[in-house]
């Protein structure tokens, strides 16, 4: 049977709901599944939860379970990855602490600004370790990967690797989700085609039996129904007159316009939530021992509920032809004609036997296309220092940034950029 193996097993929420959408399929039920993590103590929790899994479902796979990263990638044909390199602490503690001394402050720092380039450049080497493994173990393997940030790491690996990969974030469908409810319109009823970058995504139609729901969108501006957390989306809306995929509270940090350090005001206005992913680790950390306790008490059953990633519904599709349109990362390899042909593009994909075959978009609307040029410009950068170990490349990656340019003066960028190099040390490769 198929062998598909969780890289970072140790976030054992995400490998839970991972687990449970690969087994209600019947035909993947007896995989093998094999749990890999460096921590010990939250790979034994995920092991537990894997046996809980598969018993809710009545599914019969085989259970592995290694600290040994390439005796897990020995004849994989699935890969999913799900690591955090240098984790909550150092790591993001570092991406937000340094950059606040200088006034620059953020929401989630994972996918760009200064915080998103640090965190590529501490992931990209150990992915690409990764590709190497899987190219001497498992070549013909489908790496899945869901680390963050998106574009970057799956842009890295696609020049550096020959390993057939796709980049997976459930901002599309679940930003459609969201707004399905705020229009009073099942879900079920909706057709969209998106197109973008990952996390800047639009949706270039929004449809219900082919009538134009945009309308209704532009309605709950007009009638003083815009959700709090969603003030920053729906503000971009009544701009541009299309939709962006990711969160209010990431979009403000990847634009010039939302967080200023002497516009408070905005912040207020815009409910903008800064330091957040900083509270949510606390919050989940805070939880963990808690959640750990139920999830390894024998007495106690896991309820198994799909999630909305497309994880499984890709290797069900792949095992079995069964054709799907999921969102993926990919190269543009003329799929969006106004984007340059290298950067890293989320697009509509067939998924069968066949393989991910991404969907020719044509051009995007000029102004989409021109807004997200400006993060294809920081990501290109970047994954050029990853590659070539170059630190002038970060420098000019933060010079770019929109956020970063709005707030600090070149000086304080490039002393910035010197301070979270070495607040890194060797979470980071050398650079020169």
């Amino acid at each position: 049977m198929v062998k598909i193996v969780f890289i970072g097993a140790g976030s054992t929420v995400f490998a839970k709901n991972l687990m449970g959408d690969i087994l209600q399929f019947p035909e993947l039920a007896e995989s093998t599944l094999t749990l890999f993590d460096i921590d010990p103590d939250r790979l034994s929790t995920s092991e537990i939860v894997a046996h809980k899994v598969a018993k809710a479902l009545n599914a019969h796979p085989k259970i592995e379970v290694t600290t040994d990263r390439r005796a897990a990638l020995d004849g994989a044909d699935y890969a999913i990855c799900m690591i955090q390199v240098a984790g909550y602490k150092p790591g993001t503690v570092i991406d937000f602490e340094i950059p606040k001394k200088y006034g620059l402050r953020a929401t989630i720092a994972d996918t760009l600004g200064v915080g998103g380039i640090m965190r590529a450049l501490r992931t990209i080497p150990v992915l690409l370790d990764m590709c190497r493994d899987m190219e001497e173990l498992c070549p013909d393997v489908t790496f899945l990967n869901y680390v963050n940030p998106m574009a970057m790491n799956t842009w890295a690996i696609c020049r550096a690797s020959r390993i057939k990969n796709v980049g997976l974030c459930h901002s599309v469908q679940g930003t459609a989700m969201k707004l399905a409810e705020d229009i009073g319109v099942p879900y079920e009823e909706i057709n969209y085609v998106c197109a973008g970058i990952n996390h800047m995504a639009f949706y270039l139609r929004f449809e219900r039996n082919g009538e134009d729901l945009y309308p209704l969108l532009f309605k709950v501006i007009e009638e003083g129904r815009v959700p709090d957390w969603n003030r920053v989306r729906y503000e971009m809306l009544r701009r541009l007159g299309y939709f962006v995929t990711e969160s209010s509270e990431h979009f403000a940090e990847y634009v010039p316009w939302f967080i200023k350090r002497d516009r408070p005001d905005l912040i207020e206005r815009f409910n903008i939530p800064l330091d957040e992913y900083i509270r949510r680790c606390e919050v989940q950390i805070a939880e963990w021992d808690a959640m750990r306790a139920a999830y390894e008490d024998p007495a106690l059953s896991i309820e198994v509920v799909p999630s909305m990633e497309y994880g499984a519904s890709i290797i069900h599709s792949l095992e079995t032809g069964v054709p799907r349109v999921i969102y993926g990362n990919v190269m543009n390899d003329g799929l969006i004609d106004n984007l340059p042909r290298e950067s890293c593009v989320e697009v509509p994909c067939l998924v069968d036997k066949n393989g991910i075959q991404p969907t020719h978009i044509g051009k995007l609307p000029p102004h989409l296309a021109a807004l997200i040029q400006t993060n294809i410009n920081v990501q290109a950068l970047t994954v050029e220092a990853a590659l070539t170990g170059k630190r002038e490349h970060i420098y000019h990656a933060a010079m770019l940034d929109p956020h970063t340019a709005a707030e600090l003066d070149l000086d304080q960028i490039w002393a910035l950029v010197d301070e979270l190099i070495e607040a890194h040390g060797d979470w980071l490769p050398a650079f020169h």
